[in-house]
């Protein structure tokens, strides 16, 4: 039987080379975020937090209300999926972070989303610490 709550995430990232400029030291990624409601009970996306990590192990943080200007309610089954994007000062990098959400019985949690690589096309693996 499903916990009560029970959130998954992933995530599928691609490095987008149309708006990169590696000569000026900057990458841009997107990534598509798939959040799926596991559990038994509706749960409603409130606020996210993510750090993003590049080669050198400059961290930003970034922390916001809903994603994509959205905060989705999903009902046990559902799933929503956003796609956004990131950009680094080098070739490789790594993202990780968790929602906040908040069920329809008042229940206040988070979920982690698994760390993901970020990696442009053409560069060697293994940059990151």
């Amino acid at each position: 039987m499903a916990s009560s709550y029970s959130v998954r995430i992933s995530a599928a990232p691609h490095f987008i080379e149309a708006q990169s400029k590696p000569e000026q030291g900057l990458y841009t990624f997107a990534y598509t975020i798939t959040v799926a409601n596991e559990g038994n009970v509706a749960v409603q996306l409130i606020a996210r937090h993510w750090d993003i990590e590049d080669a050198t192990g400059q961290i930003e943080t970034v922390d916001g209300l809903g994603v994509v200007g959205k905060q989705p309610l999903l009902q046990p089954g559902e799933s929503f999926e956003y796609t956004s994007g990131a950009q680094l000062r080098t070739s490789a990098g790594m993202m990780s972070g968790f929602f906040f959400f908040v069920a329809v019985d008042g229940t206040r949690f988070e979920t982690t989303v698994p760390p993901f690589v970020l990696q442009a096309a053409g560069t060697a693996p293994g940059l990151l610490h």
